[in-house]
C-alpha cells in the first residue's frame, strides 16, 4: 500500500506530469500560428502608408494648398524615414524586445494614418505621415528579427509569408484606394483614413500576441543579460553587410522608379491610362506568389547568387523591352519587370541567413536597410530628370537596365554562405 510520501513522489514523476506537458505543447503550437498570423497582418500595413497616397495626391494638394515642391518632397520622405528611424530599431529591440517595438510601430502607423486624414495643413500632414513612416521603419527592420528568433528553422517560409503579405498590401492600396474613396463619398480624407483601420486591427492582434507570449519579456531581459546576444558587431567591417546594403539599395531604386513611372511609360507608348494601370497591377501581382516561393527556394541553398542573376537578367530584358517596344506585348515587359522586383524578398531572405543570431540579424537588418534606402533616394528623381530633359524613355530605361549590373555583382557577393559575425 503506497504511503503518502510515495504518492506525492508518484505525483511528481514524469508520467504524472505528462498531461500537463501535453497541454503546453498545443498551446505553444497555437501561439506559433498566432505570431505567424500577426507577422502577415503587420506586413499588410507596411506599404499602404505610401501607395495609398499616390492616387490621392492631387486631391490632397488642392485641399491643403500644398506646393509642387512639397509634393515632390513626399516621394523622398519614405526612404528618408526608413533610413533614419531604421537605425534606431536595434537599440530599441535590445532594450524592450523586438515584439514590443514592432507592436509600438504598428501603433505609430495607426495613429499617423488615422490622424493625418483630419489634418488641416501641409505641415501637420507631413508630420503625421512621418510618424506613420517611423512605425513602418522599425517594423521593416525588426520583423525579420522576430522571424529569426521565433521561427529559426522556418526562416524561408516565414520570410515568404511576410513578403507575400507585404506585396498584397502594396497592390491593394494602389488598386483599391480610388474605388473606396468614391464609395465613401469622394473625399481623400476617408479614402486615406480607412487604411488606418487595417493598422488598428494589426495593432490589436500584436497586443494579444504580446500578452500571451510571456517569453517576449523574458527574452528581452535575458538578451540584455547575455553579452553574446547584445554584443555590438563591427558591422561596418563586414563586406557582406556592405554588399547586402548596396544590393538592397539598387533593387529599391528599380522598384520605386518602376512604381512611380511605369504607367507614364506605357501611356507615352500609346497604351490607354486604364490599361497602363492594369499593367502596373500585373507587375505587383506577379510578386505575390513569387515572394512566397522564392525565399523558400533561396533558403534551401547555401548561396543565393543564381537567384540574383536570374532576377537581374529578367529586369534587363524587361527594361530593354520597355525602351524599344513598350506598346508591343506590354504584358511581357510587365511580367519581366515584376519578376525582377522579387529581388526585395530575396534581400530579406539573405538578411535572415547572413547572421547567426537574432541579435546579429537585428544589426544587419538595420544597417542594410538604412544604407539601402539612402542609396535609393536619388534614383527615381534622376529617372524623372532625364526624362524631362530628353522627352523620351530610352535613356531613363537604359539607366535602370544598367543599374542591374552592379546589383547582380553586389547580390552575388551578398549571397555567399557567410555570416557577418565572422567578418568583424
Amino acid at each position: 500500500m503506497p504511503t503518502a510520501k510515495t504518492t506525492a513522489a508518484e505525483r511528481t514523476t514524469p508520467a504524472a506530469r505528462t498531461p500537463e506537458r501535453s497541454t503546453e505543447r498545443p498551446t505553444a503550437h497555437r501561439l506559433g500560428w498566432l505570431l505567424a498570423l500577426a507577422v502577415a497582418v503587420a506586413a499588410l500595413n507596411l506599404r499602404p502608408v505610401v501607395t495609398s497616397l499616390g492616387p490621392m495626391l492631387d486631391q490632397v494638394r488642392a485641399d491643403l494648398h500644398m506646393s509642387a515642391t512639397v509634393a515632390g518632397l513626399l516621394t523622398a520622405v519614405p526612404s528618408l524615414c526608413f533610413a533614419a528611424f531604421g537605425l534606431a530599431a536595434p537599440a530599441l529591440a535590445r532594450r524592450l524586445g523586438p515584439v514590443v517595438v514592432v507592436t509600438a510601430g504598428l501603433g505609430a502607423i495607426a495613429l499617423g494614418v488615422l490622424a493625418r486624414s483630419f489634418s488641416g495643413g501641409t505641415a501637420v500632414f507631413l508630420l503625421l505621415t512621418a510618424v506613420a513612416l517611423a512605425g513602418v521603419a522599425v517594423a521593416n527592420v525588426l520583423i525579420p528579427v522576430v522571424i529569426k528568433r521565433y521561427f529559426p528553422n522556418r526562416v524561408g517560409p516565414m520570410i515568404g509569408l511576410y513578403s507575400m503579405a507585404l506585396s498584397i498590401g502594396t497592390a491593394a492600396a494602389a488598386a483599391l484606394t480610388v474605388p473606396m474613396t468614391t464609395a465613401l463619398g469622394g473625399s481623400w480624407r476617408e479614402g486615406l483614413g480607412v487604411w488606418g483601420l487595417l493598422a488598428v486591427a494589426a495593432l490589436l492582434l500584436w497586443l494579444v500576441t504580446l500578452l500571451l507570449r510571456r517569453d517576449t519579456r523574458r527574452s528581452a531581459s535575458s538578451s540584455s543579460a547575455s553579452p553574446a546576444a547584445t554584443a555590438k558587431l563591427p558591422i561596418t567591417r563586414s563586406r557582406t553587410a556592405w554588399a547586402l546594403g548596396a544590393f538592397f539599395g539598387l533593387q529599391a531604386t528599380s522598384a520605386y522608379a518602376t512604381m512611380g513611372w511605369l504607367p507614364t511609360i506605357y501611356q507615352d507608348a500609346g497604351v490607354s491610362a486604364g490599361s497602363a494601370g492594369v499593367l502596373l497591377a500585373l507587375v505587383m501581382a506577379i510578386s505575390v506568389p513569387a515572394s512566397f516561393v522564392l525565399p523558400n527556394l533561396a533558403a534551401k541553398r547555401g548561396e543565393q547568387g543564381l537567384f540574383v542573376v536570374v532576377l537581374g537578367l529578367c529586369g534587363i530584358a524587361g527594361f530593354t523591352g520597355l525602351a524599344l517596344a513598350a506598346g508591343t506585348v506590354p504584358w511581357l515587359w510587365a511580367t519581366l519587370v515584376g519578376l525582377s522586383m522579387c529581388a526585395f524578398p530575396l534581400a530579406l531572405t539573405m538578411i535572415g541567413l547572413r547572421a547567426r543570431t537574432p541579435g546579429g540579424v537585428t544589426q544587419l537588418s538595420a544597417f542594410a536597410q538604412s544604407l539601402g534606402y539612402l542609396i535609393s533616394i536619388p534614383g527615381p528623381i534622376l529617372v524623372g530628370s532625364i526624362y524631362q530633359s530628353t522627352g523620351q524613355w530610352y535613356l531613363p530605361l537604359g539607366f535602370l537596365a544598367l543599374l542591374l549590373v552592379p546589383q547582380m555583382a553586389f547580390g552575388i557577393r551578398a549571397g555567399k554562405a557567410r555570416h557577418v559575425e565572422d567578418e568583424g
